[in-house]
């Protein structure tokens, strides 16, 4: 009898499926979330076209073919009844497969019965330690805290925890204004706006509406934050709802249904852009529907006062700048950067840039009165552009250079003597301005968050620890880290002074810093 030798399509096609998944992994600028997703789909690959290549070989009888056929087919079936996809593992969107005999990884909150009647106690003296942080990214929402300083050894002087406790979903991050801290969270099929006693913890009051927004890749909930502005707070929530609600009480003053209204499709991942107060108006952006992008609602009664652009909303917030003497707002959107006049919404500049089709999260970054930095995740890189002012009073845009060496995705950079830190596909980079030249690129925070404190840098690494680094162009040191949180956090940190918010979909903690 003739002795079959061993089949070499298997282990050829397995060479091949190695070598795929080795090359992609050493590509050095190929950022993460592709290379999860190749990782993931190359051994797929592996497995399609070996069960092809054993349902049609001779060398095997059709009976065992059709057993071979229907085991893989009841494996199919099998766990399709036993698995259920929970969210994404991390940033790169994978998705997260669990039993579906077990438990939820987070509990479900519910919203409060009733308002609370806490209130904060406004002589205490750690107040005093508190800087107000009323909008989303920083003060002035550029990632940089200004005027405080922290001490670099955080072994001998460790930060304190406050206190720590359970929040509702969403990826909202806090809003700091006089000792109490605001945020979005989703509790059940309530969407709430909350308010926290900054040196508690304890909740003061909730306002909540009967919506939710839900998508299988970013979860539950509200991804924006709030802002504060003479004694009130503006929350634009996940679903479109823009709600004016007074600080102290929570009592609405007006809500608006911006994506209802004006007949607009939701981003797949949800309103994520925090509202902005220029002068007597709030703005906050669309949906993803081509048109207006930018709205204007008159701040003490919410009255429409105009609408602008032609595009399609993303997921980084519009922000106030100066460019090239002319007082603008800043939006970041599907298919340019576009500048707008505060008055009247009249679109100024508009510079194409990066891919449409993916999305853009990342805060512009404004330097001086005549350049801007633009970045994104997604194959987009980076680049710089000039900013001219033409005579028609119109502004116009250069590009003075282009680069792959700072791939934001969440993430936003921040300026410290003519360098910019920032997360590099997940690790922290220094980026020349000049040049765009990458001087170095350290540690891996995946899809986290940064903010620049005088001359160090906070880091909430995706997986919920707090670290602590130096901005100098020298090189990457880490000075400390702490235990932050212990679950994904696609959150922003917020500094009111020396107090640090972390928060997540699950837990939320202060931490008093050195």
């Amino acid at each position: 009898m003739k002795k079959r030798r061993l089949p070499l399509f298997p282990f050829i096609t397995l060479a091949l499926a190695c070598a795929g998944v080795f090359y992609v992994r050493s590509l050095p600028e190929f950022e993460r979330n592709l290379t999860g997703w190749l990782t993931a789909v190359i051994p797929l690959l592996w497995l399609i076209l070996n069960l092809l290549w054993f349902l049609i070989a001779p060398r095997f009888p059709w009976r065992r073919k059709l057993i071979g056929l229907s085991a893989v087919l009841l494996l199919a079936f099998g766990l399709k009844a036993a698995v259920r996809v929970e969210g994404t593992v991390d940033g790169t969107g994978l998705p997260n497969f669990t039993w579906k005999w077990s438990p939820p990884q987070q509990a479900s909150l519910s919203a409060p019965e009733s308002t609370p009647t806490a209130s904060i106690r406004e002589d205490d003296p750690r107040l005093a330690r508190a800087v107000d942080v009323p909008q989303f990214f920083g003060p002035n929402r550029d990632g940089v805290v200004p005027d405080v300083k922290l001490a670099q050894d955080w072994k001998s002087a460790p930060p304190k925890e406050l206190w720590r406790q359970p929040i509702g979903t969403g990826w909202s991050a806090f809003a700091v204004v006089k000792g109490r801290a605001y945020t979005q969270e989703q509790r059940g099929e309530e969407e709430l706006v909350s308010c926290y006693d900054l040196l508690t913890g304890t909740l003061l009051w909730a306002h909540a509406d009967k919506v939710r927004f839900s998508q299988w890749q970013s979860g539950d909930g509200p991804h924006a934050t709030p802002t504060v502005d003479s004694g009130r707070v503006y929350a634009y929530g996940g679903t479109g709802l823009l709600n004016c609600l007074d600080t102290t009480t929570g009592q609405p003053i007006w809500q608006r249904s911006v994506l209802a209204e004006n007949k607009l499709e939701n981003l797949e991942w949800g309103i994520s852009a925090s509202p902005l107060i220029v002068d007597d108006k709030v703005i906050v952006t669309g949906g993803s529907t081509r048109g207006s992008v930018l709205f204007a609602y008159h701040r003490e009664t919410g009255a429409p006062l105009w609408q602008a652009g032609d595009d399609q909303a993303t997921y980084a917030s519009p922000m106030l700048a100066t460019l090239a003497g002319r007082r603008v707002i800043v939006g970041n959107y599907a298919r340019a950067l576009t500048a707008h006049d505060p008055a009247t919404g009249a679109v100024v500049l508009e510079h194409v840039w990066g891919i449409e089709k993916w999305p853009k999260a990342s805060q512009p970054v404004v330097l001086g009165a005549d350049r801007i930095f633009l970045s994104a995740g997604y194959g987009m890189g980076c680049q710089m552009i000039q900013i001219k002012a033409e005579a028609d009073g119109k502004l116009s845009a250069t590009e003075l250079w282009s680069s792959m060496k700072m791939k934001t995705q969440f993430n936003s950079p921040a300026l410290h003597g003519g360098h910019l830190y920032g997360l590099d596909d997940g690790r922290l980079a220094c980026l020349d301005i000049a040049t765009g030249e990458r001087l170095w690129k350290e540690g891996r925070f995946a899809s986290g968050q940064s903010l620049l404190v005088g001359d160090v840098i906070l880091i909430q690494n995706e997986s919920g620890p707090v670290h602590l680094a130096a901005a100098k162009q020298e090189g990457f040191k880490e000075l400390g880290s702490i235990p932050a949180l212990s679950s994904k956090t696609w959150n922003h940190p917020t500094l009111s002074g020396h107090f640090l918010l972390v928060r997540n979909d699950r837990e939320a903690a202060c931490y008093e810093l050195p």
